[in-house]
């Protein structure tokens, strides 16, 4: 019997048709009672509102990942940088670009406790060790805080803000830093979780309000729910393989929302790959951190 098979088994369910190709980030924003993710290499953002209904905006060549701002709109990171997109337009503004090389693209990211945005960067072929992780602060100031990244992926931190767990995918690992609740730097990087490669690579993940863990499994068709000491707890079972990312959504954060891609499925009978998929597990998410601008970039309406 393997560790997986132990473990309590959910099914997860369809929750859209198939509308994305390469399907991340999503994202619960409890102002506006939406989801948001991205398909990512159409560089369009997508909302579910109350009733379903989901809306596309194209952002650009790549939308790598969305997170809700303080006052209203959204940060995002796009293919070179980082964008903001005020409430009701259509148009992101985009930020000086960190790089011109066109060969490496921005990927999967999330906000701290202080409301910093954090989004790495990979190399379009995956070379190993072109990618790093960038920070944005309030002040719109861009900076890199982690190099010799190869695909930067999830990014979560404890509602309080002293632990932040990250996956570098193929390190095949959940790495947890312990963050300073001064300067809120991440400090002291070690092992948090060891996914096996025969289940699968970790992908985006987010945190339960007990403090677990749970992992998109990249090539895997899972969603793994771990304990911060690294144990696996649970397995949930999404019908197809390519799994990039998850997130608890909404009113009361009970539904884990789990984002799915096609790109690279040779499966010609798979039909499902890139539709969004949901599942009631029990337990309950935690708030997303939001990005704070230290000055609201635009009026409220």
């Amino acid at each position: 019997m393997t560790a997986e098979s132990a473990v309590p088994q959910l099914e997860a369910e369809q929750a859209t048709e198939v509308c994305t190709d390469h399907g991340e980030g999503p994202v619960w924003n409890a102002e506006t009672g939406q989801l948001h993710w991205v398909d990512m290499l159409a560089g369009e953002l997508l909302t579910m509102a109350p009733g379903g209904v989901i809306a596309r905006t194209k952002l650009g060549t790549v939308a790598a990942v969305a997170r809700p701002m303080v006052g209203g709109g959204l940060v995002l990171a796009l293919e070179r940088g980082f964008a903001l997109l005020r409430p009701g337009r259509q148009t992101p503004e985009s930020l000086p670009p960190l790089w011109n090389d066109p060969s490496v693209r921005m990927n999967d990211g999330g906000c701290d406790a202080l409301g910093r945005f954090y989004a790495g960067s990979m190399a379009y072929d995956e070379t190993p060790g072109r990618g790093t992780l960038w920070r944005l602060d309030g002040a719109l100031r861009a900076v890199a805080v982690l190099d010799g990244v190869t695909i930067s992926n999830g990014l979560v931190w404890t509602p309080d803000g002293t632990t932040a767990y990250y996956v570098d995918t193929p390190t095949g690992r959940v790495d947890r830093f312990d963050v300073d609740e001064r300067d809120g730097e991440p400090r002291n990087r070690r092992p948090a979780v060891h996914v096996p490669p025969e289940v699968g690579y970790p992908d985006g993940m987010t945190l339960d309000a007990e403090g677990c863990l749970w992992v998109a499994l990249w090539q895997g068709g899972a969603v793994h729910r771990y304990a911060p000491d690294g144990r696996l707890l649970c397995r949930v079972r999404i019908p197809t393989p390519l799994v990039t990312a998850c997130a608890f959504g909404g009113p009361d954060l009970a539904t884990l929302y789990v984002t799915t891609s096609r790109q690279g499925n040779e499966d010609p009978d798979d039909e499902v790959a890139g539709a969004l998929f949901r599942v009631t597990p029990g337990v309950r998410g935690v708030p997303t951190h939001p990005f704070r601008p230290e000055e609201a970039p635009w009026p409220r309406n």
